[in-house]
């Protein structure tokens, strides 16, 4: 049998510098730590610059040879490891020239620079003035010509490390997810004192020039008004922000949220500042009112398992793009563009930037949010409709129920509360179908309103109670029940039991004519194992609660030092949760359901352990997906490693559980969840007004009952019938899964290099294991529809 060719040789003569930047962000070391593996791995040498550009322009310690064990342990860091720093030298041509020079003596011929808009133009421009710096040098004598020679160019490659996400042209950046965790943690704890006091509360975060943290926050927690640089409020918007108060506290509200970004201003572009709004409230009001000042504590602390993702598949891009470059590539930023990883060239993306920054200064508000992106304009949208929209006084006579099917997950309370206030707002009435399909079939079926779902945003779990039943045994009393209670239209959240209770709904329409009406299914499950949808609602929380849990405990093993621990998660027959913990926890192994594995793939995950054993990164951490394999239990894999670990490293088994499913939703469930459910319900409008003949609803087309899911960059309905063909309904999973592809870096970035691998292990990997990386690094929008 031949085996693939060797790729670990590909960098071999080649070094790369890896630095980081300005600001610090949460994943910055999640970025460093793939670029140093993927780069060891392909045979360059690869180089940390402590300090930033302070540290290439100093030189000496400040530029130290990186090996694979000096990243161990980096995941969960906040900040960055290596330092970073604003450096005045390098704005200087003789700064520039003495990084030059550190460089060459070094043979460093690329560049990867993690940081914001203002870092990565600085390094365009040292690539661009490389030539001249080189020859400067040359003359200087500071260089021989050699030396110049075989550093004839430089390669730039960028990764966007910002909390602010305002760098256009990339869907997110690295650090804007953990700002927010830290962002609604806050939240969380400040509206339990503000209901206990019936306060009202004003929140500054971060963002001088980017609204994004303020607006996804406003959306996350369901504020009652938003200040963003990109959009001020109309003039008099002192009367209508009271106003808008007021109507809360009517509404049966015990509190007030406002979130402002630090850059807030009015369109005049006059600052608006916390103590200008307090006073305001306080005054006008007479509310008891408090402001709050977040700062650096969101640039703070564990990053999120998302940053930790992205960092890693950007890091191997990157990698991959400067052993790819030519001396006529131009320099690229890595960005993330829906479901990929892409290279863009740099100056275009901050050259949109910048010109965000003029369009705000010359008071062309639209057109800012417009060249923030879809994702921002999407985002200020669903926050407009649900929190500056009265709901009208002529109702629509329409009916919208909605249920929840399966088992519980964060963020399902979020889409129900979206989706009760955008029907109020379009007219509708909402009902309430409580505990699933049952309910349904029962007769438990409620009007709910706007009050009685206030503050559903953050909890977990479900509040309208959810079964695992599917409908098939009930379906004549289900049928009667929709007439009985006048219901037009059904909203179905859950996980693969609703997307298969929808399709036994359409099923049944041939016999039940009241079952012949719109409906939409929306995933919410931490499994994410529903068919037409990239991401289900639930599955980041209990993705970041795994990625927690194991933290900790590779902090236990790396104190007692030798030991191993097998963990089972979640998600039946589908293996997202075990991969993507495994790539966001540093996990050795992940084995799942879909990529088959054998007697033979266990010996050398063994042997990479023992071998792992000899060096100062004393532990290990296997993954299990629970239904991975009938025969090699997670029970069966602990006395197997117990055994064959004899007397080189013991083991230690824990299986998760039911704690996944549990806990305050991540702000990333919040806001999918809340434009889940704003975006069905207006969807179900449009279909009723196609559906309404003869004075009454009549739906029976395919596309009459649909799957909302995350595609890429979109939201997009699917037909529930033409999804049956890439269902594996035996063991409940979609044909395709996405996430599949980045199992080979989960592999790179946790086998070791060359050296600690045996060979056979080696040709397990795919031929071409970057190539799968370039055509499909990034993640679907949603982590982050935003």
């Amino acid at each position: 049998m031949a085996h693939p060719k060797d790729h670990s040789k590909i960098g071999i003569g080649r070094s790369i510098a890896v630095l980081t930047s300005g600001g610090d962000a949460q994943g910055m070391n999640a970025a460093v730590r793939a670029t140093v593996r993927v780069g060891i791995y392909t045979g360059a040498k690869v180089y940390f610059v402590h300090e930033g550009y302070q540290g290439l322009v100093d030189g000496g310690d400040n530029i130290k040879p990186a090996t694979w064990e000096s990243v161990s342990m980096m995941l969960q860091l906040g900040g960055t490891v290596i330092g970073s720093a604003r450096c005045m030298d390098f704005k200087e041509k003789w700064g520039r020239l003495k990084a030059a020079c550190n460089l060459v003596k070094l043979g460093i011929t690329n560049l990867c620079v993690i940081g914001g808009d203002g870092s990565l133009t600085g390094a365009n421009q040292f690539r661009t003035e490389w030539s001249e710096l080189l020859a400067d040098l040359t003359k200087q004598g500071k260089i021989t010509a050699e030396e110049a020679k075989r550093s004839s160019h430089l390669n730039i490659v960028g990764m966007v490390g910002s909390i602010d996400n305002d760098f256009c042209g990339t869907d997110m950046t690295i650090g804007t997810d953990s700002a927010l965790h830290r962002i609604i943690e806050v939240v969380d704890a400040i509206t339990t004192t503000a209901q206990s006091h019936q306060r009202t509360f004003i929140l500054e975060v971060m963002g001088r020039h980017c609204g994004y943290l303020a607006l996804v926050t406003a959306l996350a927690c369901g504020a009652d008004w938003v200040f963003i640089p990109e959009m001020p409020p109309e003039d008099n918007w002192e009367e209508h922000l009271c106003k808008r108060l007021i109507a809360q506290r009517e509404r049966g509200s015990r509190l007030n949220v406002i979130i402002m970004a630090e850059g807030a201003q009015d369109r005049k572009q006059k600052p608006i500042t916390c103590d200008q709004v307090k006073n305001l409230v306080s005054k006008k009001l007479g509310f008891d009112t408090r402001s709050t000042v977040l700062g650096h504590v969101q640039r703070g602390g564990t990053p999120s398992a998302f940053d930790r993702i992205l960092g890693s598949r950007m890091g191997v891009e990157a990698v991959m793009a400067l052993l790819e470059a030519t001396p006529e590539t131009p320099a690229c930023v890595v960005s993330l563009s829906g479901n990929m990883a892409i290279r863009l060239p740099l100056m275009e993306c901050v050259q949109v930037t910048k010109d965000v920054t003029v369009a705000m200064a010359e008071g062309r508000f639209e057109d800012a949010v417009n060249l923030r992106g879809k994702s921002f304009q999407n985002n200020w949208n669903t926050y407009k409709m649900l929190a500056h929209v009265t709901p009208p006084e002529v109702k629509s006579n329409i009916n919208i129920a909605i249920v929840n099917v399966g088992a519980p997950c964060a963020g399902m309370n979020a889409a129900v509360r979206s989706a009760v206030r955008a029907g109020l707002i379009q007219g509708h009435q909402m009902l309430a179908v409580y505990d699933g399909f049952d309910g349904l079939a029962n007769g438990q079926i409620e009007p709910i309103t706007w009050a009685q779902v206030g503050g559903w945003t953050g909890k977990g779990g479900s509040n309208l109670g959810t079964k695992r039943h599917l409908p098939s045994k009930n379906i004549e009393q289900i049928s009667l029940n929709i007439a009985k209670f006048n219901i037009h239209s059904l909203i179905i959240i859950g996980g693969f039991e609703a997307y298969q209770g929808g399709l036994e709904l359409v099923t049944a329409r041939e016999k039940y004519e009241e079952l012949c009406i719109p409906m939409v299914v929306i995933p919410a499950t931490v499994s994410n194992n529903v068919p037409g949808s990239d991401f289900s609602i639930g599955a980041d929380t209990a993705l970041n609660t795994i990625t927690t849990t194991c933290d900790r405990i590779k902090q236990s093993a790396a104190g007692t030092k030798r030991r191993v621990f097998i963990i089972e998660t979640m998600g039946g027959y589908c293996g997202y949760l075990a991969t993507m913990a495994g790539l966001s926890s540093g996990a050795d192994a992940a084995y799942i359901y879909e990529e088959p594995f054998h007697i033979r793939d266990l010996e050398l995950n063994v042997k990479h352990l023992i071998e792992k054993m000899k060096t100062s990164v004393k532990r290990g951490l296997i993954l299990r997906n629970s239904n991975a394999n009938d025969n090699y239990t997670t029970q069966f894999l602990y006395n197997l490693y117990s055994e064959e670990g004899k007397g080189t490293f013991d083991c230690r088994m824990n299986i998760l559980g039911h704690m996944q499913q549990g806990g305050t939703p991540t702000p990333f469930d919040r806001n999918f969840g809340t434009k889940m459910g704003s975006k069905s319900v207006l969807w179900l409008t449009d279909k009723l007004k196609e559906c309404y003949r003869h004075g009454r609803i009549f739906a029976n087309t395919p596309d009459s009952a649909c799957v909302l899911g995350m595609k890429r960059r979109s939201l997009i309905f699917q037909p529930l019938a033409s999804l049956k063909e890439d269902t594996d309904f035996e063991h409940r999973i979609p044909k395709t899964e996405w996430w599949l592809k980045l199992r080979p870096i989960l592999k790179i970035l946790a086998r070791g290099p060359p050296r600690m691998c045996p060979p056979a292990l080696m040709f397990s990997l795919p031929e071409e294991p970057w190539m799968c990386l370039v055509q499909t690094q990034g993640l679907p929008e949603v982590w982050r529809v935003q």
